[in-house]
């Protein structure tokens, strides 16, 4: 399957016509919901696949982003054969009461994992986190930079951004869907 193929077929499945409340609390008439994506296990797996050539060389554990980027490394993680960690926005106040899940990350060369990044917020924070624990950390992976500025944002904070589809690619396969 080629990447606009693949784009085509995220946008399909992942964009909704109707009202819809944003965060931001304004009304729009189209969403994306990512979770349409990552929710078709056939979909995830083509979307992994592809994506695992992105992973860069002496990667030694997958971090996922809670929640999108949860399904996205777990995937991930089949098609490379390394290990997965969960990474929580807050640690829970019991059981194991750790922020990252899974694989060990003190002392590792970390890729975090997401699913769409907009202004890489969640990104920094959870590098931020992550690095506390003695993870290293210098790149991100995301299925779709939405090209509003998150990759700028990483950047200052020493995160080179990898994405396998960017809003562009996304709105070029609409496009040519017709």
């Amino acid at each position: 399957m080629t990447s606009l193929d693949l784009a085509r077929r995220i946008h399909t499945a992942s964009h909704l016509t109707g009202q819809f409340t944003l965060r931001s609390g304004r009304t729009a008439t189209e969403y994306f919901d990512k979770y349409r994506f990552e929710g078709d296990p056939v979909l995830l797996d083509e979307i992994t696949r592809q994506m695992a050539p992105l992973v860069p060389s002496g990667t030694e554990v997958l971090a996922g982003l809670e929640m999108g980027g949860i399904p996205v490394v777990t995937a991930l993680g089949r098609h490379t054969g390394l290990p997965c960690a969960f990474v929580r926005k807050l640690a829970k106040p019991y059981g194991t009461c750790r922020l990252a899940e899974g694989a060990d990350v003190a002392g590792r060369r970390v890729l975090v994992v997401e699913d769409v990044v907009t202004s890489g917020g969640q990104i920094v924070l959870s590098t931020a986190d992550l690095r506390g624990l003695g993870a290293v950390v210098t790149e991100a992976l995301c299925v779709i930079d939405r090209e509003q500025g998150g990759a700028d944002a990483l950047a200052a904070e020493g995160i080179g951004l990898l994405s396998l589809l960017t809003a562009a690619d996304l709105r070029t396969a609409a496009a040519a869907a017709g």
